[in-house]
């Protein structure tokens, strides 16, 4: 109804009409407008058709069911235009006759492609007719061939059909049979390890049996061959395990090809695992079970049936060592054979990529390159695995035997095989060993310190019993050449040889990799036994004449058959200067007199004692142990340091504790230090009487009695320069020890840990490095006794100084001091003649003598009461004629404190106003001296006042002095 009022709306005058006209118009509609058919006609333009038909709307192309009529109706608005339907109207008639004309055109173009589809038409069906006829009459004839057939000739088929099945049958048969008698070839083939063709020919029986499964005989004979393949798995177990021992490289590889034939491969590594673990167990219990029942004293006990922890605890002394070797090599052949497992599959792995890559990919590829991989990863982490097994059967046999009572040659063996042992395991899976370094160490710092407190003890008694005499060694003596040091000569021989072939990376390979060393035979835990290459280090008469030679040029070096250029008055013994008389009681001229010029021409052989090698010795011991185990190098480390302060505190107690001057004076600084730090750390303290004990027990452990020197050395004797011999063997051996310990210092450095260097640096510096200061103070010792300077200086205070007279004769103690060092030449030759004399103890020796003199002439000159200008003058005189007597008797250049006796002299012709400056700039001369000088010698010159004000500079400095 709705679309009839748009309609009516477009007549005019519908308002004004009724309903029932509109009933009667409805039925009687007739258009008011007509057109005349030549406006509905639109111009013929090709070019205008193209553009209307792309002016048509998408929606009627689309669908086949498009209704336009209704689409166009419904595109009609509310209210209906006339004009507007016209205009609508005129565009649709517009479109259809354009598509019209292009439709028409279409079919005009395409008219002959047309007829010609409809002629093939015509023949097809022509054709079809034929094969109607054809097959009608093929199924004609086939009828009458299917009634020309007899019975006969479906006989001949049937039979024929008949015996194809039987020679089947008989073929199903002969298998059968061959099935049964399978498992004797699987159980020869067994016997001859033949595991991979027997698990395929057992497979391939399987597979048969299946195919004729329909056979009732044919099920048992599936299930013995069930039973078989089993067994077959069971010994192919057994057979992996025997790898796990002596790997065998054919032997192997059937078995790997057998557990791949039965698609468990990561089921045999699984297996193998298991098996390696068990190869551990049960040999290093057979191992020990062995050796426990072999030692035992007690038959009653079942050992076989205890735990591998107590039954470790069993192994007597006597066979420790050799059950751990044997434990050693044992395990070593199981991760041997790990070892050739993982090279094994390493090179498989290769071989099986290759032969991939040629065969191309595929499903298998896949699943061989998953198997490689679990493989590759079960390995890998089996390393560790195995190692920490390893590991821990050793570190249970260390723990169950204490080592502390063991020798240490004994204990160097066990800590060399645990060692070695860490080393084989850092090459197998680079693990460090904690476990037994934990297991080692703690047994290893209780034996060293029970074993460093006996050394420190027996030292103490070589120092307290030590003759101090020479012991004679080659003049290329060094510690290289001791027994306990022959592991640094081999490290030697080792660079050398490194250094030499460093070109050749597989030689150095081959010397530091166990598993390529020792992959096809022998074992690095084999005891090799060293042939004993003795010490050739004591000087034999015929063998080594260096020190022979050497007294030998002590006796005859520089003796002077030319004196002419010699005072006459030298060559006497003295002049008495108030007589003029020559003294009868020495016979000797210089003529006859040896002087040790030159105390030798070549190199002497070292200074060492019985003392001194033994000290060495116990370094390369030391060093032994340090080499092995690494975790206790510090500790070591320190005990040697102790070796070393004790044997130094021994020889100052010894022979330079007596030293009659201010000991400030003679040690340095350093050297004070030093012996301050052994005296407070290493020295035991004896309590005094009453007094109690406050040290603990711990200190008391590392402090060592106070050391005494032996009663068998002479001291006192005058002619042998109060044991200068022994105070020289003691002292420079000494140095040949800090010489010897000063060449270990590169090793022990590298063998420590980083944070602890410098300590070892501190301790060359402040210890090793002063102990050639010791000699100041012991050949000073010697130097203040040689001469009685008491005397000179008694004498020098009966001079008179206060003469009118310039003398042009030197005083009499200048004869006497000459005379008395000539008689300390001699006496330091004659010793000479028995102990080599190294040049610094020659010149340290009249270094401090003249030093000496020089100061008894100052202290001498301090004594006089009065000075004239005469007696200066005779006090130059005099020491003018002790220094040109003295350039003859000694080669010392320049002459010792020289300027200390010449600027005392001059003092005594300062001014008062010079005086005072002279007192500050020159604090070297003692108190005493420098007040004599003001008070007596120069006082007539100096005003009373002037001598007071000297006085008290002189105090001032005094104090400032202490």
């Amino acid at each position: 109804m709705a679309f009839r009022k748009k309609i009516r709306s477009l007549l005019p005058g519908s308002r004004q009409r009724s309903s029932q006209e509109d009933e009667d118009i409805s039925q009687h509609l007739e258009p008011i407008y007509k057109y005349k058919e030549e406006e509905r006609e639109f111009p013929n333009d090709p070019s205008a058709d193209a553009e209307v038909i792309t002016t048509i709307e998408d929606l009627y192309f689309q669908d086949d069911s498009f209704d336009s009529s209704l689409y166009e109706l419904k595109k009609l608005s509310e209210v209906l235009d006339l004009d507007k339907v016209d205009e609508d109207r005129d565009r649709l008639r517009r479109q259809l006759q354009s598509v019209s004309k292009k439709f028409s055109e279409l079919v005009l173009e395409n008219h002959s492609a047309y007829v010609k589809e409809l002629q093939r038409v015509m023949e097809l069906q022509k054709s079809l007719q034929t094969a109607n006829v054809i097959c009608s009459n093929g199924r004609r004839q086939l009828s009458e061939a299917k009634k020309g057939f007899t019975v006969a000739s479906l006989g001949i088929l049937a039979n024929h059909r008949k015996r194809l099945q039987l020679l089947s049958l008989m073929k199903s048969l002969h298998t059968i049979k061959t099935l049964q008698r399978t498992d004797i070839r699987l159980r020869e083939m067994m016997e001859e390890e033949d595991y991979p063709g027997a698990i395929q020919l057992c497979l391939e029986c399987q597979k048969a049996a299946s195919t004729f499964k329909h056979f009732t005989c044919i099920s048992e004979l599936n299930s013995k061959l069930q039973d078989t393949l089993e067994m077959i798995e069971e010994q192919l177990d057994h057979a992996l395990s025997k790898t796990c021992s002596s790997f065998d490289t054919r032997h192997y590889n059937k078995v790997q090809t057998a557990y791949r034939l039965l698609g468990k491969t990561q089921t045999a590594m699984d297996q193998l695992h298991m098996h390696f673990t068990s190869a551990i167990h049960n040999t290093a219990f057979t191992m020990v079970l062995g050796y426990v029942e072999l030692g035992s004293a007690n038959g009653g006990l079942n050992y076989q049936k205890m735990p591998y922890r107590d039954m470790c605890g069993h192994v007597t002394v006597e066979m420790y060592i050799p059950c751990l070797v044997d434990l050693c090599k044992a395990l070593w052949e199981v991760m041997k054979s790990y070892h050739k497992t993982m090279e094994w599959h390493e090179h498989y792995d290769t071989q099986a990529n290759v032969t991939s890559e040629i065969e191309g990919g595929g499903s298998s590829n896949l699943e061989a390159n998953l198997n490689k991989r679990y493989i590759k990863k079960k390995l890998e982490h089996g390393l560790t695995r195995i190692w920490q097994d390893v590991q821990q059967k050793v570190k249970t046999y260390l723990l169950g035997t204490d080592l502390a009572y063991f020798k240490f040659d004994d204990f160097i063996n066990v800590l060399n095989l645990v060692n070695r042992l860490m080393e084989v395991g850092e090459e197998f899976c680079g693990s460090k060993s904690e476990g037994l370094q934990d297991s080692i160490r703690q047994q290893c710092a209780n034996y060293f310190k029970n074993y460093h407190r006996a050394r420190m003890d027996e030292l103490r008694m070589f120092l307290e019993n030590e003759a101090w005499e020479l012991c004679p060694v080659r003049a290329s003596f060094t510690i290289l050449n001791l027994q306990e040091f022959k592991f640094l000569r081999k490290s030697a021989h080792n660079v050398m040889k490194e250094e030499d072939s460093s070109n050749s990376p597989k030689h150095q390979q081959n010397e530091t990799a166990y598993f390529v060393k020792y992959v096809t035979s022998g074992n690095p835990f084999e005891i090799q036994i060293e042939e004993d290459e003795g010490e050739d280090l004591i000087a034999t008469a015929g063998g080594d004449s260096d020190t022979e030679e050497h007294l030998q040029q002590c006796d005859s070096v520089d003796i002077d058959s030319d004196d002419s250029d010699v005072p006459d008055e030298l060559k006497q013994d003295y002049v008495d200067e108030l007589t003029g008389e020559q003294p009868l009681r020495r016979n000797s001229s210089l003529k006859s007199r040896k002087r040790i010029d030159k105390p030798y021409t070549k190199t002497p052989p070292p200074i060492v004692t019985n003392t001194t090698l033994n000290v060495l010795r116990f370094f390369g011991k030391y060093m032994q142990m340090m080499k092995v185990l690494k975790s206790i190098a510090f500790d070591v480390t320190i005990s040697m340091s102790q070796l070393f302060d004790y044997y130094l505190f021994a020889v100052y107690t010894f022979f330079a504790n007596d030293t009659i001057d201010d000991s400030s004076r003679v040690l340095g600084s350093r050297f004070r230090t030093t012996l301050k730090r052994i005296h407070d750390n290493l020295i035991e303290q004896s309590p005094l009487p009453g007094q109690q004990i406050t040290n603990t027990t711990e200190e008391k452990k590392i402090k060592f009695p106070y050391p005494h020197l032996s009663p068998v050395v002479e001291m006192t004797d005058l002619n042998r320069l109060f044991g200068l011999s022994e105070r020289m063997v003691a002292t420079e051996s000494l140095l040949f020890l800090a010489q010897q310990f000063q060449s270990l210092q590169p090793y022990l450095e590298s063998m420590i840990p980083a944070s602890k260097k410098p300590f070892l640096q501190q301790f060359y510096s402040q210890t090793v490095g002063v102990a050639s200061e010791l000699r100041t103070p012991v050949y000073r010792s010697v130097a203040t006794k040689a001469i009685d300077f008491e005397d000179m200086i008694q004498m020098m205070t009966n001079v008179k100084w206060d003469i009118k007279d310039i003398m042009s004769q030197h005083s009499g103690y200048v004869d006497w001091i000459l005379q008395e060092l000539q008689i300390f030449d001699l006496r330091v030759q004659e010793i000479a003649r028995k102990v080599p004399l190294p040049r610094p103890v020659y010149y340290i020796l009249w270094e401090h003598v003249i030093k000496l003199c020089n100061w008894t002439f100052v202290e001498g000159f301090s004594t006089a009461k009065k000075c004239s200008n005469e007696g200066r003058a005779l006090m130059q005189l005099d020491f003018q004629q002790f220094l040109m007597k003295l350039e003859i008797l000694t080669d010392i250049r320049p002459i010792p404190d020289r300027e200390y006796v010449e600027t005392y002299i001059k003092a005594f012709y300062l001014t008062e106003d010079d005086m005072e400056q002279w007192i500050r700039d020159h604090r070297e001369y003692s108190t005493k001296q420098l007040t004599n000088l003001v008070t007596s010698a120069v006082s007539s010159l100096f005003q009373k006042k002037s001598r007071q004000k000297l006085v008290q500079v002189i105090e001032e400095i005094d104090k400032l002095r202490r």
